[in-house]
Parts: C-alpha cells; sequence; structure tokens
C-alpha cells in the first residue's frame, strides 16, 4: 500500500514539473521583477494574439533592446534607461508598426497594446498589351 502511494505522489509531482517546463507561454512578467513597458499584440482585423512579433525599442537612434511576443502576443521591458523611445513591430505577413515619442520614466512604466494590419498578398498580372505586342 505504501509503495502505490509513493507512486501516485511521484507521478504528480513529475507530471507537475513536466507541466510547468512545457508551459513557456505563462504571458505574466517574472515574480518580483519590474516590467517598464508591457503590453499585447493582435491582428487588427480578428483581434487573435500574435506571436513571434519583433519588438525593438530605440533610444537616440540606437537599438537598445529587442524581444518577442509570446503565444498570448504579451511582451515586455525591463531595465530601459529612462528617455524617448521609438518602439518598432514587425512580422512577415504584417505592417511594420512604429510608436514614436513614447517616454519612459524611472519606476514608471505603462502598456502599450498594439494592432497589426496583415500584408495583402496581390498578384501581379501582364496585361492585355503585353500580349498583343510579343
Amino acid at each position: 500500500m505504501k509503495s502505490k502511494i509513493f507512486l501516485l505522489a511521484t507521478s504528480f509531482i513529475l507530471i507537475s514539473l513536466i507541466s510547468r517546463a512545457g508551459n513557456k507561454c505563462n504571458g505574466g512578467p517574472e515574480p518580483g521583477k519590474k516590467e517598464d513597458i508591457m503590453g499585447s499584440v493582435v491582428n487588427a482585423d480578428n483581434k487573435k494574439p500574435l506571436k513571434d512579433v519583433m519588438v525593438t525599442a530605440v533610444l537616440a537612434s540606437k537599438k537598445e533592446k529587442t524581444v518577442l511576443s509570446d503565444c498570448n502576443g504579451g511582451y515586455s521591458f525591463n531595465d530601459l534607461k529612462p528617455g524617448v523611445y521609438k518602439f518598432i513591430f514587425e512580422k512577415e505577413g504584417y505592417k511594420k508598426v512604429v510608436k514614436e515619442k513614447m517616454i519612459a520614466k524611472v519606476d514608471d512604466g505603462f502598456q502599450m497594446d498594439i494592432e497589426m494590419i496583415q500584408e495583402q498578398s496581390t498578384d501581379v498580372m501582364p496585361s492585355p498589351s503585353h500580349f498583343l505586342y510579343n
């Protein structure tokens, strides 16, 4: 009986550890850390979260830091120097979004949620006159 309880408890602990290790998308800040700037990125049409959006913080024309959005579309920056930033949001298949003159202050964070518009793919077809003269 004791071996069954031990086996059950060990299995429960192992499953718990595996599920935590596999869940890399918790959507929140690490415990005890202060985020200077955080937010989420979603598709403008369907409001679904966008994963792997490259978010770059630029201070005085110098790239300061780059992060990727998680599976919930969440992103965060911490330990940014105080100053006036430009934030660039980029993902293949979407139009680039640039937010300028965003001020980061000491001990004063803010949330910036972004909607990205999907680029329309355009197929280029030759004009009818192309066939007449060739």
